[in-house]
């Protein structure tokens, strides 16, 4: 499996002044990605994803918590009605985090951006760092793909 392809609606809001999806505007979609991958609802078939198990929200036992994130804007990435294509794979499990790594491609195939975020596993009762489930390594092993090199890391 490798990797995932998400694809994501821009919103007006999303646009800068220059016509492109604003830099901050970026990590949301990035999000939007992230979200859909690990931590959405069950299929439209009634299954869940296998690599759906990372729990959220408030009521959760656990917490995803970013601990860094990193962006490489390769090209403007310009409004279209058409769905952007998000690429996403894990690049490293630790023995609390992950790091997810991303390609963001415009609607005419445009490789745009890269990115990459570091992700911390938080127990919610005490907000410290918790060490990564066999079941939750088992799911993003199938994920696990070569880091993304950046030009000035």
């Amino acid at each position: 499996m490798a990797r995932v392809s998400i694809p994501i609606q821009i919103r007006w809001s999303d646009i800068d002044g220059y016509g492109h999806v604003n830099n901050a505007a970026m990590l949301t979609l990035l999000e939007e990605a992230r979200i859909a991958t690990f931590w959405n609802a069950d299929l439209p078939d009634g299954s869940a994803s296998p690599t759906q198990t990372l729990s959220g929200g408030p009521t959760a036992e656990h917490f995803t918590l970013v601990a860094r994130q990193e962006v490489e804007y390769l090209a403007p990435l310009p409004f279209s009605q058409r769905p952007v294509r998000v690429d996403l794979w894990v690049s490293k499990v630790g023995g609390a985090s992950l790091e997810v790594n991303y390609e963001v491609f415009s609607p005419d195939d445009v490789r745009c951006a890269i990115a990459a975020t570091s992700i911390v596993m938080v127990e919610a009762a005490t907000g410290r760092p918790r060490k990564l489930s066999t079941e939750e390594r088992a799911a993003l092993e199938p994920l696990l793909d070569t880091p993304l090199e950046f030009r000035r890391r």
